[in-house]
């Protein structure tokens, strides 16, 4: 999977908030409820529905519901010696529901996990070593390319870079390696750190993109965005939530519509030469059908990097 420099790159939706729309039977969580990734084990069927829809949307890459199956997150369930089964069987169902489509590719979704170092909730060595485990899973099991995903602490991020490059490198395998951060509505990632920073951190590694994902909607992530159009050598990602949520009658709510999301994401690529872009949170099969559609024959707008 090497996209040209000119074409956009179009990610999936949500996993989590569609899967909470979905009806799953009790059994399948096990007493386990809130383990999404349990899901590719005990209920295939509607994990593969899931991809599916956003295959049927257009979407060109489909990311594995992986994002919690490292062992730091798994240890809260009891199930830390299933992470080896619950990402081999999360690509697998993916690739089924490609069905063999050579123009949509799979990509290993990898998430923060639930402890930062820099707050001493964590040792570097053990958080290694969790990505190391999920990472060999997840090339072992054949994906087309890795995604660390929704980054919030700068040491975590200096452990997750290093450990994929030299895990990749141990396996012998060259795969295009995307990173993104969470930028709240502070302005800052969770520990305080801005995107100038977080780019500094990026910088040294071989990666495919950098950019943001999840928190808030494309409005909030405009600046920063606009901060990468000037700085960031590379492709530029944006993969926002369906805007802010909301709690409307005791239920989680996100307002954007599937064609003012897409507007507001084509406009991202025009001006700001964005060339990678998707849903987070709340984000719908329509949302990717209305991304398809609104970028249809667009490329991203040539940008003069400030070296």
């Amino acid at each position: 999977m090497r996209p040209q420099d000119h074409e956009v790159l179009i990610l999936d939706g949500a996993c989590g908030t569609n899967l909470q729309e979905m009806i799953i039977p009790a059994a399948a969580w096990a007493g386990k409820e809130g383990c999404n990734e349990l899901l590719n084990l005990t209920s295939p069927e509607t994990i593969i529905a899931l991809h599916r829809s956003f295959v049927d949307a257009g979407a060109m890459v489909i990311e594995t519901n992986s994002f919690g199956a490292s062992r730091i997150v798994l240890e809260e369930y009891g199930l830390q010696d299933q992470v080896e089964a619950m990402n081999r069987a999360a690509v697998e169902n993916a690739r089924k529901a490609i069905d063999g489509k050579n123009n949509t590719y799979i990509a290993g979704s990898i998430g923060p996990g639930t402890k930062l170092p820099s707050l001493g909730h964590i040792s570097v060595d053990a958080l290694a070593a969790a990505y190391d485990e999920q990472v060999r899973a997840l090339v072992l099991a054949g994906v087309d390319l890795l995604i660390i995903e929704t980054c919030q602490d700068l040491l975590q991020i200096k452990t997750a870079m290093t450990t994929c490059f030299e895990t990749l490198e141990r396996l012998n395998t060259d795969i295009p390696v995307m990173a993104s951060v969470t930028i709240e509505r502070t302005g800052t990632m969770l520990v305080g750190t801005d995107i100038a920073a977080a780019a500094v951190t990026f910088e040294p590694f071989p990666i495919f993109s950098f950019g943001l994902n999840c928190a808030t909607g494309p409005q909030d992530m405009e600046s920063h965005i606009r901060w990468l159009s000037r700085n960031w050598p590379g492709r530029i990602s944006c993969v926002p939530n369906q805007g802010l949520p909301e709690v409307i009658d005791g239920k989680t709510c996100y307002s954007l519509t599937p064609e003012r999301y897409a507007q507001e994401m084509k406009r991202f690529v025009t001006e700001y030469g964005v060339s990678v872009v998707g849903g987070c949170c709340g984000t719908t099969p329509a949302h990717t059908k209305a991304l398809v559609k609104n970028l249809a024959g667009v490329r991203p707008v040539v940008r003069e990097v400030i070296v």
